[in-house]
């Protein structure tokens, strides 16, 4: 099915601009990406894929395969009218928002609090390199479909599960399934390194100011920190999460 789009006070247009907000997108259960990199990777995972938006001058590469997907070509005013970056690609899809089943998952990254769309879509992408089974976003943290967060994620979205939850419960889940949860804290924490790499972990990270809140402290097996040798207060969290995650993963 081919539509065609050419102002931007179109209704259409106006439903697409409002998926930049957390509230249209929980109500519908989708959300909107931008730029060739994100749309290839969501059309490696077809059944995602809503809606396939263009503009009338934007070429498609050959090798996407969209048939059966609904597609709409748009002005570059309507590009512009719907796009959150400077110099938009004039691509762009709808997404659906899933819920993957992770019975099977042995590696879990714990994300509590990070309020920072650059940082939690930095961690997201990382887990997705160190190869980490499922990530879990607790209460307190931006919204996993931000635009910000999905660019700097890089597709990682498409790959692997991300759960919103509450971390609590996830941390009774995991302790009783023995899988060990390791907290980030400098107050009663073991250096990284005395904690042996294992094919089987969950890492709880925190905000960006207060860490991880005591509650979830509270229930994890070993509090870890990794130690700062130069005049640097922290580091920032998505860096420290890369450190952990590569560290702890067994090769």
């Amino acid at each position: 099915m081919l539509n065609h789009i050419h102002s931007s006070k179109n209704p259409q247009v106006k439903q697409w601009k409002k998926l930049h907000t957390k509230k249209e997108r929980d109500l519908t259960g989708t959300f909107i990406i931008e730029g060739f990199h994100l749309v290839e990777e969501a059309l490696k995972q077809k059944e995602m894929v809503d809606e396939l938006i263009y503009s009338e001058e934007t070429d498609l590469p050959h090798s996407w395969d969209y048939e059966s997907i609904p597609v709409t070509i748009i002005t570059e005013e309507v590009a512009k009218a719907i796009s959150e970056t400077e110099a938009p690609q004039g691509v762009f899809a709808v997404c659906k928002q899933t819920e993957a089943s992770i019975t099977d998952a042995k590696t879990f990254l714990l994300i509590d609090a990070v309020q920072d769309p650059g940082n939690l879509g930095t961690m997201v992408r990382t887990a997705d390199a160190a190869g980490i089974d499922a990530v879990i976003v607790g209460q307190g943290s931006v919204d996993i479909y931000n635009s910000k967060v999905l660019r700097s994620a890089q597709g990682s979205h498409f790959h692997l599960p991300i759960i919103r939850g509450n971390l609590s419960e996830w941390i009774d889940q995991l302790l009783s399934k023995e899988i060990p949860v390791y907290g980030t804290a400098l107050e009663n924490g073991n250096i990284y390194t005395e904690t042996a790499p294992s094919e089987t972990f969950a890492l709880a990270v925190g905000n960006e100011g207060s860490g991880v809140s005591k509650e979830v402290l509270s229930k994890t097996t070993r509090n870890l920190y990794i130690p700062i040798y130069g005049k640097s207060e922290s580091l920032n969290v998505a860096i420290a999460t890369g450190i952990l995650l590569y560290y702890l993963r067994k090769s």
